[in-house]
C-alpha cells in the first residue's frame, strides 16, 4: 500500500479558515439519474401496487416470485433465525436491546393539562404514531445494530403496528436481521428493497400496508425517494456519510486514536473522521500510528480512501479554538479525550452524540451504550437531534373554554381577527362574548 497521504493542518496557519471551508463543504448533491430513476419507481408502485414491486424485485434482487403474498416474510422464519445465531450472538443482541430500551423509556413525553382561574382548560395530548415502516438494508450489507436502534424507540413510544422493509438479494436473508427484528417486537417483514419499497410503504399496495413515517437508512436510491415521498409520509431524516471529530489534549494512546478514527473511515469512501489535537508533536504522533496500524485493517483500502478524501489531522492552538472548530463542524459524533471531558462538552452547542473520556470509543455507542446511533451528519446538528422516541410520537393541542373564558378571550380574539381583516373569526369569537 502507498503512504498515506492526509491533510495536516494548524489553526495557526494562514490560510487555514480556507482549508476548514473546503473540508466540510459536504454538500450531498443528488445525482440528476438517480432522482430521475427514483421519482420514476415511486410513481410505477404508486400507479400499479404489487405488480409492479413483483416486477422491481425479480429485476434487482434476482427473485422469481410468482405472487405477491410471497414478499411477506412469516414471522416463524424470525424465530428460526433467533435459534440459529448461537448463544454468545443472541446474548449480545438481547443486551443491547435491553440497553437501548431503558434508555429510551426515559424520553417518553405524557400527555399534561391545566385549568386556568375562570374555568379555561388548555393542554397537549401525547400519542404514538399508529403505523412506522422500518428500512433495513439487506443482503451482505445488513446491520442488526440499526433494526434495535430504529425499532425499539418506535416501539416504546407506543406505534401500534411496525412494518419492515429489507431487500433479499438472490433470496438472501440476514439471520441477524431476522433476529434483531423479532427482538425488537417488528410485526410484519417484507422482502422488498429500494425505491419501491419506500413507495410501497408511503402509499400502500394491496399487500403491503400504507405507514404514517418511514426511517432507517439506505443507498442514494433509498434517500432520494424518501425525500420525495416526505409530505405523504414523515421521514426521520436525510443521512450523509458517517462523521466523527476526536478532540484530543494529547495524553491519549496515539494508536486509541487511530483506531477511532478508523471506526467510521471503514464505513465508506466518503466518511469523515478528524482529530483536533492541542499537541503538535502528538498530532505527529497520532498520524504515525495511523500509518502502523493502516495495513492491518481488513477494510485498509476503504479506510484510506476516506481519510485523503475527507480526513484531517489538525492541530488547535488552544482548547478555545478547538471548541470553537468543533461547533463550526458539528459532527454526528464526538470524542472528548480530555481530563474535563464533562466540563468541556458543557460548551460544545452542536454535536449529535458526545462521548466523555479515553475509555469511551464511538464503537460502544454503535451497538449497545443505550443512547441512539441515528444521528444528524453533514452539520445538521446545528438543528436536529438524534432519533428517539419523541420522533415516534405526535402532539395535538387541547382547548376547552369555560363560558367565562369564552367570553373574556373571545373579545381579545376578536379584535385582533378585525385587524387581520377576518370577519367572520371575529363573529364567531363574538357570539360567546356575554352581554
Amino acid at each position: 500500500m502507498s503512504s498515506l497521504n492526509m491533510r495536516l493542518l494548524n489553526s495557526r496557519d494562514a490560510g487555514f479558515v480556507d482549508d476548514i471551508s473546503r473540508l466540510l463543504d459536504r454538500y450531498q448533491r443528488v445525482d440528476p439519474q438517480v432522482e430521475v430513476t427514483a421519482r420514476e419507481i415511486i410513481e410505477n408502485v404508486r400507479a400499479r401496487g404489487d405488480e409492479a414491486l413483483m416486477e422491481y424485485t425479480r429485476r434487482f434482487d434476482r427473485r422469481d416470485i410468482i405472487s405477491a403474498d410471497t414478499l411477506e416474510i412469516p414471522l416463524s422464519r424470525l424465530s428460526q433465525a433467533t435459534k440459529s445465531i448461537g448463544a454468545e450472538t443472541r446474548a449480545a443482541l438481547k443486551l443491547a436491546a435491553e440497553r437501548i430500551r431503558r434508555y429510551h423509556e426515559k424520553q417518553k413525553i405524557e400527555s399534561w393539562r391545566y385549568t386556568e382561574s375562570d374555568g379555561t382548560m388548555l393542554g397537549q395530548q401525547v400519542t404514538a404514531l399508529e403505523r412506522v415502516g422500518l428500512y433495513v438494508p439487506g443482503g451482505k450489507a445488513a446491520y442488526p445494530s440499526s433494526v434495535l436502534m430504529n425499532a425499539v424507540p418506535a416501539k416504546v413510544a407506543g406505534v401500534a403496528e411496525l412494518i419492515m422493509a429489507v431487500p433479499t438479494p438472490d433470496g438472501e436473508l440476514n439471520d441477524l436481521v431476522l433476529a434483531a427484528a423479532e427482538l425488537a417486537g417488528v410485526n410484519r417483514i417484507f422482502a422488498i428493497g429500494g425505491a419501491q419499497a419506500v413507495a410501497a410503504l408511503a402509499y400502500g399496495t394491496v399487500t403491503v400496508p400504507k405507514v404514517d413515517k418511514i426511517v432507517g437508512p439506505g443507498n442514494a436510491y433509498v434517500a432520494t425517494a424518501k425525500r420525495l415521498v416526505f409530505g405523504v409520509v414523515d421521514i426521520d431524516m436525510i443521512a450523509g456519510p458517517s462523521e466523527i471529530v476526536v478532540l484530543c489534549d494529547g495524553n491519549t494512546d496515539p494508536e486509541w486514536v487511530a483506531m477511532d478514527l478508523f471506526s467510521q473511515a471503514e464505513h465508506d469512501e466518503d466518511a469523515q473522521a478528524i482529530l483536533i489535537s492541542l499537541d503538535e508533536a502528538f498530532t505527529r504522533r497520532v498520524y504515525d500510528a495511523i500509518e502502523k496500524l493502516l495495513p492491518g485493517q481488513e477494510r485498509r483500502e476503504i479506510i484510506k480512501a476516506s481519510l485523503e478524501r475527507c480526513g484531517a489531522l489538525i492541530t488547535a492552538g488552544n482548547l478555545e479554538e478547538a471548541i470553537t472548530l468543533v461547533n463550526r463542524i458539528a459532527p454526528e459524533h464526538l470524542e472528548l479525550f480530555l481530563d474535563e471531558a464533562a466540563a468541556v462538552a458543557e460548551r460544545v452547542r452542536h454535536a449529535g452524540a458526545i462521548f466523555l473520556g479515553r475509555h469511551t470509543p464511538e464503537a460502544i455507542g454503535d451497538y449497545c451504550a443505550g443512547p441512539n446511533h441515528v444521528l444528524p451528519t453533514s452539520g445538521t446538528a446545528r438543528f436536529s437531534s438524534p432519533l428517539g422516541v419523541y420522533d415516534f410520537q405526535k402532539r395535538t393541542s387541547l382547548i376547552q373554554c369555560s363560558p367565562d373564558g369564552a367570553s373574556r378571550l373571545g373579545c381579545t380574539a376578536a379584535i385582533l381577527a378585525r385587524a387581520e381583516g377576518l370577519t367572520a373569526h371575529a363573529r364567531s369569537a363574538e357570539y360567546r362574548i356575554k352581554k
